[in-house]
């Protein structure tokens, strides 16, 4: 299913991340795994926030992707399932 991971880190354990080198590591670790379809970044709230739009084969898969940055980075994380163009058409035509 496709999905929508936001990331929103805490700012003093993303600042120590960039300082020492981890962050730019993390970042790359999670979108190797991920194989996002799109990564955006931004600062949302004054934080650091990554948003990564996914293929998620098993919910079961969320702990693996969560915890580098909740360990790491102190982050709040959220899933949404999300839809493109061609999702949202298919969607439709199966209404009535």
């Amino acid at each position: 299913m496709r999905m929508l991971l936001k990331a929103c880190m805490d700012t003093e354990k993303a600042n120590e991340a960039v300082r020492n080198g981890t962050l730019d590591k993390l970042v790359h670790q999670v979108a190797q795994q991920l194989k996002p379809e799109a990564a955006y970044f931004t600062a949302e709230n004054g934080r650091r926030t990554a948003f990564m739009v996914f293929d998620m084969q098993d919910s079961s898969d969320m702990p693996m992707i969560s915890e580098p940055f909740f360990q790491d980075l102190g982050a709040d994380i959220t899933y949404t399932p999300v839809m493109n163009m061609d999702d949202v058409e298919r969607g439709l035509s199966r209404l009535g």
